[in-house]
């Protein structure tokens, strides 16, 4: 049974930075490509970063390139998004999923809680 379990976001002013965690369960899916997704207020979720199996490489949305920085620790199920220089834009409520790589389609669709990074001016 797939768990997903975010954590780590909050409400930081513009130029901070946060770093979320995700703590993936789910087997055999453990060591899969896996991805960021967020969802701002008012429209659909969409992809932010994914990063694939070891040797890891990395993929982000143009928006985040330079400011926000995948990683993974195998060991603990864990994977995080270190976000700096936040901007109001990144207003969101960030998801992880596992994912296919390169192109980052979801491959559960049981998604966590999310957790909720509010970037203020």
């Amino acid at each position: 049974q797939v768990q997903l379990v975010e954590s780590g976001g909050g409400l930081v002013q513009t130029g901070g930075s946060l770093r979320l965690s995700c703590v993936h369960s789910g087997g055999s899916f453990n060591l899969l490509p896996m991805g960021w997704f967020r969802h701002p207020p008012g429209e659909k979720r969409e992809f932010v970063a994914a990063i694939s199996r070891e040797p890891s490489t990395s993929s982000y949305v143009d928006s985040v390139k330079g400011r926000f920085t995948i990683s993974r620790d195998d060991e603990k199920n864990t994977v995080y998004l270190q976000m700096n220089n936040l901007k109001p834009e990144d207003t969101a409520v960030y998801y992880c999923n596992f994912v296919k790589w390169p192109d980052a389609q979801v491959i559960s669709e049981i998604w966590g809680q999310g957790t909720q990074v509010t970037v203020s001016s």
